[in-house]
């Protein structure tokens, strides 16, 4: 069998030679050849990671039959990752197996196959945890937004850190027109009216190019 191993660490200070040494060693036993080595050295939070890009690419190609890793946490960001990205293996005809943790998706193992099912409620229990914590950051935003506690009078200057489905911010363009006919610098315009100078100069390009 063509297989191929994914390894991760988490920094440069770390390596992964234990991966490697532990995944080759089952591979050996097995009988398999080792056609490709994908390794990352990036935090397993960041979304995208070259080595298993690349990886993704090439199961689509069926460049390999199989593919090893050492532990299923080094292969996903999360279990709802993890699951995604088998799955992304499975309907391109490539075997996942975590060999340290004997997870398998060969349908003849039941004993895996069954995991594989546990592990998909739990993904399905995470995936329901990250929509109510959603949802109810949402509607106490639109509560303190209503209260005034948020959005009217305390934000950031770039409105980063208010939540998906906030309303959005509005502003006097005749106001802005007002002050810097006025005399007043831009960011003395866009300090009063609480917006960046970028707005500020946006609007004044624009009604310019309208007189």
């Amino acid at each position: 069998m063509r297989a191929a191993i994914y390894a991760r660490v988490s920094t440069a200070e770390q390596n992964s030679d234990l991966q490697l040494r532990e995944i080759g060693e089952y591979a050996d036993r097995q009988g398999w050849e080792i056609v490709d080595t994908y390794q990352d050295i990036i935090s397993g939070a960041k979304a995208s990671r070259p080595g298993l890009n690349q990886l993704m690419l090439d199961a689509r190609a069926r460049k390999f039959e199989c593919l090893l890793v050492w532990k299923l946490d080094r292969f996903g960001r999360s279990l709802v990752d993890c699951l995604n990205n088998i799955k992304f293996l499975e309907d391109h005809g490539v075997r996942f197996i975590a060999v340290t943790q004997g997870l398998d998706t060969d349908i003849q193992n039941p004993a895996s196959q069954f995991l594989l099912h546990v592990l998909g409620a739990a993904a399905e229990f995470e995936r329901s945890l990250i929509r109510e914590r959603t949802q109810a950051g949402r509607l106490r935003y639109q509560q303190d937004y209503k209260a005034g506690r948020v959005g009217k009078t305390v934000y950031s200057r770039s409105g980063k850190n208010m939540p998906i489905g906030r309303p959005k911010r509005i502003f006097n363009r005749d106001r802005v027109i007002e002050l810097r006919q006025k005399g007043a610098s831009i960011r003395a315009i866009a300090k009063q009216l609480g917006v960046g100078a970028g707005t500020v100069t946006r609007t004044l390009r624009e009604r310019s190019k309208i007189s």
